[in-house]
Protein backbone atom coordinates (compact mmCIF):
# COMPACT_ATOMS: atom_id res chain seq x y z
CA UNK A 1 0.00 0.00 0.00
CA UNK A 2 1.25 3.12 -0.77
CA UNK A 3 2.91 5.17 2.02
CA UNK A 4 2.18 9.22 2.62
CA UNK A 5 4.82 11.39 4.23
CA UNK A 6 3.33 14.19 6.30
CA UNK A 7 4.37 17.54 7.02
CA UNK A 8 6.27 16.71 10.10
CA UNK A 9 6.08 18.77 13.82
CA UNK A 10 9.83 19.76 14.14
CA UNK A 11 8.55 21.29 17.79
CA UNK A 12 6.48 20.98 19.97
CA UNK A 13 4.23 24.54 19.29
CA UNK A 14 5.03 23.87 15.39
CA UNK A 15 1.29 23.98 13.95
CA UNK A 16 2.65 24.61 10.36
CA UNK A 17 5.21 25.12 8.02
CA UNK A 18 6.81 26.31 4.69
CA UNK A 19 7.52 23.80 2.17
CA UNK A 20 11.23 25.00 0.73
CA UNK A 21 12.43 22.57 -1.59
CA UNK A 22 12.26 18.91 -2.67
CA UNK A 23 15.46 16.96 -2.65
CA UNK A 24 13.68 14.26 -4.94
CA UNK A 25 11.92 14.29 -7.64
CA UNK A 26 8.82 11.62 -8.87
CA UNK A 27 10.57 8.45 -9.86
CA UNK A 28 13.39 8.90 -7.84
CA UNK A 29 14.43 5.86 -5.36
CA UNK A 30 14.02 6.42 -1.85
CA UNK A 31 15.97 4.58 0.92
CA UNK A 32 15.45 5.42 4.71
CA UNK A 33 17.11 8.14 5.77
CA UNK A 34 17.56 10.12 2.67
CA UNK A 35 16.79 13.29 2.79
CA UNK A 36 13.29 13.99 0.82
CA UNK A 37 12.57 18.09 1.60
CA UNK A 38 13.56 20.86 3.54
CA UNK A 39 10.95 22.31 6.03
CA UNK A 40 11.12 25.91 6.66
CA UNK A 41 9.77 26.62 9.91
CA UNK A 42 10.23 30.24 11.76
CA UNK A 43 13.62 29.54 13.44
CA UNK A 44 15.24 27.63 10.83
CA UNK A 45 15.38 25.48 7.77
CA UNK A 46 15.17 21.51 9.15
CA UNK A 47 15.47 18.69 6.56
CA UNK A 48 13.14 15.80 6.42
CA UNK A 49 14.26 12.18 6.25
CA UNK A 50 12.24 9.59 4.46
CA UNK A 51 11.76 6.77 7.22
CA UNK A 52 10.46 3.91 5.00
CA UNK A 53 12.21 2.71 1.02
CA UNK A 54 10.21 2.57 -1.92
CA UNK A 55 9.51 5.34 -5.07
CA UNK A 56 8.69 8.73 -5.00
CA UNK A 57 5.11 7.79 -6.87
CA UNK A 58 3.51 11.54 -6.14
CA UNK A 59 4.13 14.82 -4.63
CA UNK A 60 1.50 16.32 -3.32
CA UNK A 61 2.30 20.17 -2.49
CA UNK A 62 4.74 21.48 -4.20
CA UNK A 63 8.07 23.76 -3.09
CA UNK A 64 7.35 27.00 -2.09
CA UNK A 65 4.33 26.25 -0.78
CA UNK A 66 3.76 27.81 3.33
CA UNK A 67 1.47 27.45 5.52
CA UNK A 68 1.39 23.62 5.59
CA UNK A 69 -0.44 22.29 8.34
CA UNK A 70 1.26 19.24 10.37
CA UNK A 71 0.45 16.15 8.88
CA UNK A 72 -0.74 16.91 5.68
CA UNK A 73 0.18 14.28 3.45
CA UNK A 74 2.39 15.86 1.24
CA UNK A 75 3.96 12.86 -0.97
CA UNK A 76 3.62 9.31 -1.65
CA UNK A 77 5.84 6.78 -1.82
CA UNK A 78 5.62 3.31 -3.73
CA UNK A 79 6.53 -0.26 -2.45
CA UNK A 80 7.82 -2.42 -4.56
CA UNK A 81 5.61 -4.05 -7.33
CA UNK A 82 3.20 -0.96 -6.65
CA UNK A 83 2.65 1.92 -9.53
CA UNK A 84 0.57 4.88 -11.06
CA UNK A 85 -2.59 2.54 -10.69
CA UNK A 86 -2.27 2.47 -6.59
CA UNK A 87 -2.04 6.34 -6.50
CA UNK A 88 -5.87 6.23 -7.40
CA UNK A 89 -7.02 8.49 -4.22
CA UNK A 90 -3.73 10.45 -4.11
CA UNK A 91 -3.98 13.68 -4.70
CA UNK A 92 -3.18 17.14 -4.43
CA UNK A 93 -6.43 18.08 -3.15
CA UNK A 94 -6.17 15.47 -0.05
CA UNK A 95 -3.52 18.60 0.83
CA UNK A 96 -4.75 22.21 1.57
CA UNK A 97 -5.68 24.35 -1.23
CA UNK A 98 -4.01 26.85 -2.73
CA UNK A 99 -4.27 29.50 -4.41
CA UNK A 100 -3.48 28.42 -7.88
CA UNK A 101 -5.95 25.17 -7.39
CA UNK A 102 -8.91 27.58 -6.60
CA UNK A 103 -11.52 28.19 -9.45
CA UNK A 104 -11.06 30.68 -11.84
CA UNK A 105 -12.65 33.83 -11.21
CA UNK A 106 -15.33 34.86 -13.87
CA UNK A 107 -14.09 37.04 -16.34
CA UNK A 108 -17.68 38.92 -16.28
CA UNK A 109 -16.44 40.46 -12.50
CA UNK A 110 -12.86 41.21 -12.67
CA UNK A 111 -13.10 44.01 -10.31
CA UNK A 112 -14.53 41.02 -7.84
CA UNK A 113 -12.70 38.27 -8.37
CA UNK A 114 -9.47 40.58 -7.32
CA UNK A 115 -11.19 41.56 -3.76
CA UNK A 116 -11.66 38.20 -2.85
CA UNK A 117 -8.57 36.50 -3.82
CA UNK A 118 -5.95 39.15 -3.60
CA UNK A 119 -3.35 36.56 -3.81
CA UNK A 120 -3.99 35.62 -7.36
CA UNK A 121 -3.94 38.65 -9.56
CA UNK A 122 -3.00 36.27 -12.75
CA UNK A 123 -5.38 32.76 -11.80
CA UNK A 124 -8.11 33.59 -14.42
CA UNK A 125 -5.60 33.37 -17.32
CA UNK A 126 -3.27 35.46 -19.21
CA UNK A 127 -3.71 37.68 -22.00
CA UNK A 128 -6.43 36.51 -24.80
CA UNK A 129 -5.54 32.87 -24.68
CA UNK A 130 -6.97 32.90 -20.64
CA UNK A 131 -4.34 29.86 -19.88
CA UNK A 132 -3.68 29.12 -16.27
CA UNK A 133 -0.58 29.77 -14.34
CA UNK A 134 0.32 27.37 -12.15
CA UNK A 135 2.75 29.08 -9.16
CA UNK A 136 3.11 28.45 -5.33
CA UNK A 137 0.95 30.31 -3.08
CA UNK A 138 4.59 32.25 -1.91
CA UNK A 139 5.40 33.20 -5.86
CA UNK A 140 2.17 35.08 -6.41
CA UNK A 141 2.68 36.40 -3.38
CA UNK A 142 5.86 37.70 -4.00
CA UNK A 143 5.14 38.50 -7.60
CA UNK A 144 2.04 40.84 -6.56
CA UNK A 145 4.23 42.87 -4.28
CA UNK A 146 7.25 43.17 -6.71
CA UNK A 147 4.93 44.44 -9.44
CA UNK A 148 5.60 40.99 -11.34
CA UNK A 149 4.22 39.38 -14.53
CA UNK A 150 3.63 35.35 -13.78
CA UNK A 151 3.04 34.95 -17.53
CA UNK A 152 6.52 36.41 -18.28
CA UNK A 153 8.42 34.06 -16.17
CA UNK A 154 9.22 30.51 -16.82
CA UNK A 155 8.66 28.14 -13.76
CA UNK A 156 11.33 25.51 -12.52
CA UNK A 157 9.47 23.53 -10.11
CA UNK A 158 7.55 20.36 -11.16
CA UNK A 159 5.52 20.33 -14.17
CA UNK A 160 6.74 24.12 -14.66
CA UNK A 161 5.52 25.21 -11.84
CA UNK A 162 6.86 29.02 -10.70
CA UNK A 163 8.47 28.46 -7.40
CA UNK A 164 10.22 31.37 -5.32
CA UNK A 165 13.19 31.64 -6.80
CA UNK A 166 11.87 31.92 -10.55
CA UNK A 167 10.26 35.39 -8.87
CA UNK A 168 13.61 36.50 -7.55
CA UNK A 169 15.26 35.32 -10.79
CA UNK A 170 12.87 36.99 -13.20
CA UNK A 171 12.77 40.47 -11.90
CA UNK A 172 14.43 41.99 -14.66
CA UNK A 173 12.32 42.61 -17.79
CA UNK A 174 9.07 41.89 -16.50
CA UNK A 175 6.05 44.26 -16.20
CA UNK A 176 2.92 44.39 -13.45
CA UNK A 177 0.16 41.75 -14.36
CA UNK A 178 -2.18 43.75 -16.76
CA UNK A 179 -5.01 41.21 -14.59
CA UNK A 180 -4.72 43.55 -11.78
CA UNK A 181 -4.52 46.95 -10.32
CA UNK A 182 -0.53 47.58 -9.61
CA UNK A 183 -0.18 46.61 -6.21
CA UNK A 184 1.42 49.05 -3.27
CA UNK A 185 5.65 47.62 -3.93
CA UNK A 186 4.72 48.18 -8.20
CA UNK A 187 3.43 51.47 -7.19
CA UNK A 188 6.81 52.41 -4.97
CA UNK A 189 8.85 51.99 -7.52
CA UNK A 190 7.05 54.18 -9.87
CA UNK A 191 7.84 57.83 -8.68
CA UNK A 192 4.33 58.92 -10.59
CA UNK A 193 2.52 57.07 -8.14
CA UNK A 194 3.87 58.66 -4.83
CA UNK A 195 1.98 61.01 -2.83
CA UNK A 196 3.10 64.29 -2.47
CA UNK A 197 6.44 64.70 -0.23
CA UNK A 198 6.41 60.44 0.18
CA UNK A 199 9.77 58.58 -0.78
CA UNK A 200 10.42 55.86 -3.12
CA UNK A 201 11.04 52.36 -1.12
CA UNK A 202 11.37 48.90 -1.44
CA UNK A 203 8.44 46.33 -0.25
CA UNK A 204 10.75 43.48 1.69
CA UNK A 205 8.15 41.09 2.14
CA UNK A 206 7.80 39.32 5.64
CA UNK A 207 9.99 36.34 6.40
CA UNK A 208 7.79 33.34 8.64
CA UNK A 209 10.99 34.49 10.97
CA UNK A 210 10.36 38.28 11.47
CA UNK A 211 6.51 37.52 11.58
CA UNK A 212 7.00 35.50 14.82
CA UNK A 213 9.43 37.75 16.23
CA UNK A 214 7.33 40.91 15.45
CA UNK A 215 4.31 39.01 17.26
CA UNK A 216 6.16 37.62 19.94
CA UNK A 217 7.64 40.75 21.19
CA UNK A 218 5.05 43.18 20.56
CA UNK A 219 3.10 40.76 22.92
CA UNK A 220 6.35 40.95 25.54
CA UNK A 221 6.37 44.54 25.83
CA UNK A 222 2.37 44.41 26.03
CA UNK A 223 1.75 42.18 28.55
CA UNK A 224 4.90 41.94 30.50
CA UNK A 225 5.71 45.00 33.33
CA UNK A 226 9.07 45.14 32.55
CA UNK A 227 11.54 47.10 34.39
CA UNK A 228 15.79 47.64 34.31
CA UNK A 229 18.47 47.50 36.13
CA UNK A 230 22.23 48.72 35.28
CA UNK A 231 25.26 48.09 36.87
CA UNK A 232 28.83 48.77 35.96
CA UNK A 233 31.38 46.52 36.05
CA UNK A 234 35.16 46.35 36.25
CA UNK A 235 36.39 44.10 33.54
CA UNK A 236 40.44 44.50 33.51
CA UNK A 237 40.93 41.45 35.71
CA UNK A 238 38.87 39.57 33.76
CA UNK A 239 40.54 40.91 30.53
CA UNK A 240 43.99 39.51 31.78
CA UNK A 241 42.65 36.51 32.79
CA UNK A 242 41.38 35.74 29.47
CA UNK A 243 44.15 36.80 27.95
CA UNK A 244 46.11 34.61 30.48
CA UNK A 245 44.40 31.56 29.36
CA UNK A 246 44.27 31.72 25.97
CA UNK A 247 48.29 32.10 25.88
CA UNK A 248 48.03 28.47 27.66
CA UNK A 249 46.40 26.52 24.61
CA UNK A 250 46.30 27.39 20.97
CA UNK A 251 43.02 25.13 20.72
CA UNK A 252 40.70 27.55 22.05
CA UNK A 253 40.15 30.80 22.35
CA UNK A 254 37.76 32.07 24.78
CA UNK A 255 36.03 35.29 24.58
CA UNK A 256 34.33 37.92 26.40
CA UNK A 257 30.83 36.59 25.64
CA UNK A 258 31.70 33.06 27.48
CA UNK A 259 33.03 34.51 30.63
CA UNK A 260 29.47 36.64 31.34
CA UNK A 261 27.58 32.95 30.03
CA UNK A 262 29.60 31.52 32.75
CA UNK A 263 29.06 34.53 35.41
CA UNK A 264 25.16 34.84 34.59
CA UNK A 265 24.91 30.79 35.07
CA UNK A 266 26.52 30.90 38.60
CA UNK A 267 24.68 34.20 39.18
CA UNK A 268 21.70 31.86 39.15
CA UNK A 269 22.78 29.72 41.03
CA UNK A 270 23.99 31.97 43.71
CA UNK A 271 20.22 33.91 43.38
CA UNK A 272 18.03 31.22 42.15
CA UNK A 273 15.26 33.16 42.54
CA UNK A 274 15.67 35.28 39.37
CA UNK A 275 15.67 32.23 37.86
CA UNK A 276 12.04 31.44 36.87
CA UNK A 277 9.59 32.75 34.64
CA UNK A 278 5.68 33.65 35.13
CA UNK A 279 2.58 30.90 34.57
CA UNK A 280 -0.75 30.95 36.06
CA UNK A 281 -0.62 28.17 37.88
CA UNK A 282 2.74 29.71 39.78
CA UNK A 283 6.13 30.63 39.53
CA UNK A 284 8.07 28.62 37.94
CA UNK A 285 12.13 28.26 39.54
CA UNK A 286 14.48 26.45 37.67
CA UNK A 287 16.38 23.81 38.67
CA UNK A 288 19.32 24.58 36.41
CA UNK A 289 20.94 27.88 34.43
CA UNK A 290 20.10 26.76 30.22
CA UNK A 291 21.10 30.16 29.53
CA UNK A 292 19.82 31.60 25.96
CA UNK A 293 22.25 33.62 24.01
CA UNK A 294 21.01 35.88 21.10
CA UNK A 295 22.54 35.36 17.68
CA UNK A 296 22.21 37.58 14.85
CA UNK A 297 21.65 35.96 11.37
CA UNK A 298 19.62 37.00 8.07
CA UNK A 299 16.55 38.54 9.12
CA UNK A 300 16.64 38.29 12.79
CA UNK A 301 17.93 36.82 15.68
CA UNK A 302 18.10 32.88 17.49
CA UNK A 303 18.88 32.10 20.81
CA UNK A 304 20.95 29.49 21.39
CA UNK A 305 20.68 27.54 24.44
CA UNK A 306 23.90 25.97 26.40
CA UNK A 307 22.01 23.60 28.69
CA UNK A 308 23.27 23.36 32.54
CA UNK A 309 25.86 26.66 32.43
CA UNK A 310 27.00 26.35 35.95
CA UNK A 311 28.03 22.93 35.68
CA UNK A 312 30.12 23.13 32.56
CA UNK A 313 33.46 24.83 32.25
CA UNK A 314 35.22 28.11 30.33
CA UNK A 315 36.06 25.76 27.80
CA UNK A 316 33.27 23.88 27.29
CA UNK A 317 30.78 26.93 26.93
CA UNK A 318 33.16 27.65 24.18
CA UNK A 319 33.16 25.23 21.81
CA UNK A 320 29.67 25.01 21.99
CA UNK A 321 28.80 28.47 22.14
CA UNK A 322 30.59 28.41 19.07
CA UNK A 323 29.43 25.41 17.19
CA UNK A 324 25.76 26.73 18.10
CA UNK A 325 26.62 30.07 16.83
CA UNK A 326 27.80 28.52 13.49
CA UNK A 327 24.84 26.65 12.74
CA UNK A 328 22.51 29.29 13.73
CA UNK A 329 24.03 31.63 10.80
CA UNK A 330 23.50 27.81 8.91
CA UNK A 331 20.16 27.98 9.66
CA UNK A 332 20.60 23.90 10.90
CA UNK A 333 19.91 24.42 14.46
CA UNK A 334 17.21 21.49 15.84
CA UNK A 335 14.63 23.03 17.89
CA UNK A 336 15.82 21.64 21.31
CA UNK A 337 18.80 23.38 20.86
CA UNK A 338 16.46 26.92 21.15
CA UNK A 339 14.20 26.64 22.76
CA UNK A 340 13.46 26.11 26.71
CA UNK A 341 16.24 28.51 28.10
CA UNK A 342 15.05 30.15 31.59
CA UNK A 343 17.50 33.29 30.81
CA UNK A 344 18.78 35.58 27.98
CA UNK A 345 21.78 37.28 27.48
CA UNK A 346 21.86 39.80 24.09
CA UNK A 347 25.45 41.15 23.69
CA UNK A 348 25.90 44.05 21.36
CA UNK A 349 29.43 45.50 22.92
CA UNK A 350 31.38 44.20 19.71
CA UNK A 351 29.39 46.78 17.78
CA UNK A 352 30.52 49.83 20.09
CA UNK A 353 27.06 49.59 21.91
CA UNK A 354 27.72 51.23 25.71
CA UNK A 355 24.64 50.23 27.20
CA UNK A 356 20.84 49.24 25.87
CA UNK A 357 17.68 47.73 27.05
CA UNK A 358 16.34 44.64 26.08
CA UNK A 359 12.98 42.90 25.40
CA UNK A 360 11.95 40.02 27.76
CA UNK A 361 11.96 37.15 25.61
CA UNK A 362 8.64 35.14 27.35
CA UNK A 363 8.17 33.25 29.17
CA UNK A 364 11.30 33.94 30.66
CA UNK A 365 11.68 36.20 33.69
CA UNK A 366 15.11 37.98 32.94
CA UNK A 367 17.32 39.25 29.30
CA UNK A 368 20.77 40.53 30.27
CA UNK A 369 21.89 43.41 27.87
CA UNK A 370 25.66 43.61 27.45
CA UNK A 371 27.37 46.40 26.78
CA UNK A 372 30.77 47.05 25.56
CA UNK A 373 34.07 47.33 27.67
CA UNK A 374 35.42 50.66 27.57
CA UNK A 375 38.42 52.78 29.29
CA UNK A 376 36.43 55.32 31.55
CA UNK A 377 37.37 57.85 34.06
CA UNK A 378 36.72 56.03 38.05
CA UNK A 379 37.39 56.59 41.39
CA UNK A 380 39.45 54.36 43.35
CA UNK A 381 40.39 54.91 47.04
CA UNK A 382 39.19 58.63 46.59
CA UNK A 383 42.33 58.92 43.54
CA UNK A 384 41.28 59.52 40.04
CA UNK A 385 41.86 56.58 37.71
CA UNK A 386 41.24 54.98 34.46
CA UNK A 387 39.62 51.27 34.20
CA UNK A 388 37.66 49.31 31.76
CA UNK A 389 34.04 49.35 32.37
CA UNK A 390 31.51 47.17 30.73
CA UNK A 391 27.82 48.10 31.36
CA UNK A 392 24.70 45.73 31.61
CA UNK A 393 21.02 45.98 32.38
CA UNK A 394 19.22 43.59 33.35
CA UNK A 395 15.42 43.70 31.53
CA UNK A 396 12.74 41.60 34.27
CA UNK A 397 9.26 40.40 34.70
CA UNK A 398 8.05 42.38 37.88
CA UNK A 399 5.63 39.66 38.16
CA UNK A 400 8.46 37.20 38.39
CA UNK A 401 10.83 39.02 39.83
CA UNK A 402 11.47 41.70 42.34
CA UNK A 403 13.81 44.19 42.16
CA UNK A 404 15.77 43.65 45.61
CA UNK A 405 16.45 40.11 43.74
CA UNK A 406 17.19 41.63 40.77
CA UNK A 407 19.94 43.80 42.35
CA UNK A 408 21.10 41.02 44.08
CA UNK A 409 21.70 38.78 40.94
CA UNK A 410 22.96 41.80 39.67
CA UNK A 411 25.23 42.54 42.36
CA UNK A 412 26.41 38.43 42.32
CA UNK A 413 27.22 38.62 38.75
CA UNK A 414 29.27 42.07 39.53
CA UNK A 415 31.32 40.19 41.35
CA UNK A 416 31.98 37.02 39.39
CA UNK A 417 33.27 39.46 36.47
CA UNK A 418 35.16 41.68 38.59
CA UNK A 419 37.29 38.45 40.65
CA UNK A 420 36.79 36.05 37.33
CA UNK A 421 38.93 33.51 39.56
CA UNK A 422 35.96 32.38 41.73
CA UNK A 423 34.64 31.19 38.37
CA UNK A 424 37.20 28.58 37.81
CA UNK A 425 36.73 26.97 41.55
Amino acid sequence: MPISILMPALSPTMTEGNLAKWHKAVGDTVTAGDVVAEIETDKATMEVEAVEEGTLGRILVEEGTDGVAVNTPIAVILEEGEGEADLAGFSAAAAPQTVADQPAPAPAEPVRAVAEAPLAPAAAGNGADHQRIFASPLARRMAQQMGLDLSRITGSGPHGRIVRADVEGGQVGARPAAAAPAPAAAAARQPVALSAGEAAYDLVPHTTMRKVIAQRLTESKQTVPHFYLTIDCHIDRLLEIRKELNGRADDFKLSVNDMIIKAVALGLRIVPEANASWSDEGVRRYKSADVAVAVAIDGGLITPVIRQAEDKGLRNISEEMKVLATKAREGKLMPEEYQGGTFSISNLGMFGIREFAAVINPPQGCILAVGAGEQRPVVKDGALAVATVMSCTLSVDHRVVDGAIGAKFLAAFKTLVEDPLTMLL
